[in-house]
């Protein structure tokens, strides 16, 4: 089946995820859906969250007829991933934290992992840690403000400075060494509406720092379960489950359309 991409979030975050394929395959025709009228996933109830995603993916594959779905969130990918493999016919390509590719090129062996409340906490981010970091010492920073963040500096609002010094100030504390322990040289992002907030983070950091996100690990497994990308430059339709007029701009930044209403849903 020949198709554009489908990049599914929960908001404006998976629009990194989107960056990162462009600047693998250019050319590649995609479409953009977010529930935005759940945001923020992470205060939801999992089974009632879980039966929600797979919904609103079903009606977004529906419109965009796509060859592959990336879920471009952490939490969607925790709770629906294998019920949405089941249930389409076209590959589905989740997110993880980038723990993997962060232990491979730390030195001090002291990572960071931001990321949001609900990530932090889970098994699974546990069982990351276990499988591929177990030589590092991992500090945990939930910083749930820098979804708020990201959303709204789509929106057009710039991002509140002191409102991410708030959220970041564990992971700066971390950042320098003590005689307990080595200060932390890399960062994974984990959470899709953390790149996009890359320039202040990184003028914030007290010491340059590595950052790492799950854009090109996902890039190149979209490439390896999709034969062909249909390159298609009229494509960038945008699907949302609310109104999202203040989003048309942030989303023309990223190459997509004045975002269309899914219908249904439920």
């Amino acid at each position: 089946m020949k198709g554009p991409v489908l990049i599914f979030d929960s908001g404006v975050g998976g629009l990194s995820v989107a960056q990162s394929l462009r600047q693998h395959y250019p050319d590649a025709a995609m479409c953009y859906a977010c529930d935005n009228a759940w945001l923020p996933y992470g205060l939801r109830d999992d089974a009632v969250l879980a039966e929600r995603i797979v919904a609103v993916c079903q009606a977004a594959v529906r419109a965009c007829q796509p060859s592959v779905l990336v879920v471009a969130c952490n939490t969607a990918s925790t709770l629906a991933l294998e019920n949405l493999r089941e249930l389409l016919e076209i590959p589905v390509v989740g997110t993880v934290p980038a723990i993997k590719p962060a232990a491979a090129i730390s030195q001090t062996r002291h990572i960071g992992l931001l990321a949001t409340k609900a990530t932090v906490g889970r098994p699974y981010t546990q069982r990351l840690i276990d499988n591929f970091a177990s030589d590092c010492m991992i500090t945990r920073v939930a910083a749930d403000a820098l979804v708020i963040e990201a959303e709204a500096y789509l929106a057009g609002i710039p991002p509140n400075i002191d409102r991410m010094q708030a959220a970041l100030a564990p992971l700066w504390q971390a950042a320098s060494s003590s005689a307990a322990y080595p200060a932390l040289d890399t960062v994974v992002l984990g959470c899709t509406h953390f790149p996009l907030l890359k320039p202040w983070l990184e003028q914030l950091a007290p010491e340059p720092l590595q950052w790492i996100d799950s854009g090109d690990a996902i890039a190149r497994r979209v490439a390896h379960v999709v034969d062909e990308l249909t390159s298609d430059q009229q494509d960038g339709r945008c699907f949302t489950s609310a109104p999202a007029v203040n989003l048309t701009a942030g989303l023309a930044r990223y190459g997509f359309k004045a975002p269309q209403l899914l219908d249904p849903v439920t």
